[in-house]
This record gives structure tokens, sequence and C-alpha cells, in this order.
């Protein structure tokens, strides 16, 4: 192995370096131009030690995949005037430039018999070395993206540990004969106890204080979410216009999507977000399968809560709507479900196309434009 002697010079170096990133360390591998390893080591996943090795050394190509450490990493090493290519966690057909969330990870590395952190980065610098694109390369959004949709994350872990307490409570309950009224999470509080037993009540109490708690946070995180929505990202209002869209859905379509002109058509965002059926299509063969469920989890929970509501008693009449419930009167048992997967899908295409040409939605635009042609 080479000594690594370079530092930052006014000559043009080519080195590729691939780093797996760790917790607490991470391993890095540096090629030469000649794709002979340099060094070897491992650094400390900080601000701090990162600067230290990275700030120190010439404009590289780094190799790196997606993870909870990927974007500040990034965004550092970018800093120090490095190249930097963000390995997709789960590549498709087609080379991907958006920004995804996965526990996968580059199949050549996983799959391998030996996986070590010392081969994935070297594994990396050499991908990287041949051809970024075999990484299908993603890009992170922006310091400030990142930190508003942490807002929405911090309520949506909310959300979860309410239901969990809400389930917990009527699961208990049950256990002594009775049941809690049916009523929204949000109208849980220690008064529906009043008429349980005192056992019950003083068990029971302290849990549903609790739960009163997080829908007052809850409702704070809605109110900082719609000031959001609306000083840092006015194009939502393009997305509210279709009902059963708040403020929510639609900043976590624009945070997580980011930049509306990477995709070539509308169209693609269904796949994007996961909403797409797989296809494993051999001679006479065509399997009917489920959605990819690709992408980033929450967004694609929140558009078919939408369809929920599109498709409910309370949802407008639409073209949107008619077409979901023609397709939920078709028969079979997951009609209805397949129904609320496929409004999703056209919800996230119209979102975006909205979005793309700033247009006034119009819920009945097919009808009228037939009654105009009449």
């Amino acid at each position: 192995m080479k000594k690594d002697n370079t530092v930052k010079t006014g000559k043009k170096q080519e080195r590729t370096i691939g780093m797996d990133l760790g917790d607490r360390s991470s391993r890095y591998c540096r090629l030469d131009s000649r794709g002979e390893v340099l060094v070897e080591r491992s650094v400390a996943t900080t601000k701090k030690g990162l600067r230290q090795v990275f700030g120190a050394l010439a404009r590289s190509r780094v190799a790196i995949e997606v993870g909870t450490h990927s974007p500040w990493v990034s965004r550092l090493l970018r800093e120090l005037g490095h190249e930097v290519i963000v390995a997709n966690a789960r590549p498709s057909g087609r080379p991907v430039r958006f920004v995804v969330t996965g526990r996968r990870r580059v199949r050549l590395i996983t799959q391998s018999s030996r996986k070590n952190d010392k081969l994935d980065a070297r594994t990396l610098a050499r991908l990287a070395r041949i051809d970024p694109e075999l990484l299908s390369p993603i890009r992170h959004r922006s310091e400030q993206a990142q930190a508003h949709l942490m807002v929405i994350r911090a309520r949506a872990a909310l959300v979860e540990a309410r239901t969990q307490l809400v389930n917990a409570g009527r699961g208990l309950v049950k256990s002594f004969g009775e049941r809690l009224h049916s009523c929204d999470a949000d109208q849980m509080r220690p008064e529906v106890l009043a008429a349980m037993p005192e056992p019950l009540r003083g068990a029971l109490e302290p849990l549903l204080a609790e739960v009163e708690s997080l829908t007052g946070r809850i409702r704070e995180y809605d109110a900082a979410i719609g000031k959001i929505a609306h000083t840092h990202y006015p194009e939502t209002e393009l997305l509210r216009q279709v009902k059963g869209v708040g403020p929510l859905i639609a900043l976590t379509y624009i945070l997580t999507l980011d930049d509306p002109q990477r995709f070539a058509r509308s169209r693609d965002v269904g796949a994007y977000v996961g909403l797409r059926p797989r296809q494993r299509e051999s001679g006479n063969s065509q399997p009917q399968l489920c959605i990819s469920k690709e992408g980033d989890m929450y967004l694609r929970k929140l558009l078919v809560q939408g369809a929920h509501y599109i498709l409910g008693p309370f949802g407008p009449d639409t073209d949107l709507r008619r077409w979901g419930l023609r397709l939920a009167e078709r028969g079979g048992k997951n009609a209805k479900k397949r129904a609320r997967v496929a409004v999703a899908r056209k919800l996230a295409v119209l979102l975006h196309r909205l979005w793309v040409t700033g247009e006034v939605y119009a819920p009945l635009g097919y009808r009228q434009a037939r009654a105009a042609a009449a």
C-alpha cells in the first residue's frame, strides 16, 4: 500500500474515496488515478474529525451510501471542496436522482459473502472511480429543507406515540369488561373514564392525561407546519386547491420532492413514491403484484390518507372521486383498497402538475370539457 502524503496543492489530483459511514466511526479507502489503494483508515463520524482528515486532502471524488449521517456529511465534504456521490439505497432500473429513504443498500455490498466496513469502503471507491452512475447517485435536500422536514417527522413521532397509548388504554379497559367510547384520538381525555370503576380510573387517568398532553403538542406542530408552509413555501397553496390536501400533505410533498423539474413527466411521481404496481412479466405470465413501496414511506402514507378523504363520505364531487368510486365498484375483496391506492397515485401526479404549471384546479374539469364540446 502506498503512503498517502497528498495535501492541497495547485496541481490537479485524481483521487477517489469510498467511505462506509458508521454511527461512531467511519471507514474510508482512498485510491489513486490508477485505482491502487493509497490508504485505508478510520475517521470519527463527527464534523471535527471529518474536517481534520478531508480538509487536508486535495479535491477528490468521495462516494458514500445514503443513510442517517449522509445529509450532513455530504454537505460538509462539499464545503471542503470535494465532489460527493451519495449512492442510492435502492437503485431501480433507471438512474435515480431523487432523495430517497430506505434501509436497503447497494446490492454489490450487502449481498457479498465477505462484508465488512473495510471492503464496503473499497467497493464504493472502485465503483465511483469506474462509473458514478453505477451507484445511481441521489442529491440530498438543503439544510433548511431538512430542518423544516424534521418538524414534520417530529410530529409524526408524537402521533405514533399517541396512537400506541390510546390502543393500550382501550385494550386495558376491555380486560375489565368495559369499553371506551368511540372517538378521535384528539378527544381522548381523562374525562372519558368518568363512568369506569374506581380502580380502572386510577390506573388509566395518568395514561389518558399523557394522551391529552401529546394532543396539545401535536396541535403546536400543526400550527408550526402551517406557518412554515405560508412563510417559506407559498407554492403549497397551489396543492391545497385539492380538497383533502392540507398544509401537512402539501408541505411534506414539496419538501420530499424538493425540485419538481427533476421529473420529466408528472406521471413519474407515482413511481417515485412507490405507488406503482411491481412488474414481473415473463412470456405469457403477467401476475398482478402489489405496489413497489419505494421512495418515502411517510409521504406515501399521507397520500393514501388524502385518498381516504377523497373517497370517503365527506369527499367533494370531483373527477378524481368519481374515477376512484368506479374502481371500487368493480367488486372483489380488495377493490376498495386498490381504489384508494390508485387515487393516491393519481393524487401524487395531480399535485405535481399543479406545482409545475401553476394552473387553477378544476375539480370537474373533465365533465366541463365534455359539456363545452357538446
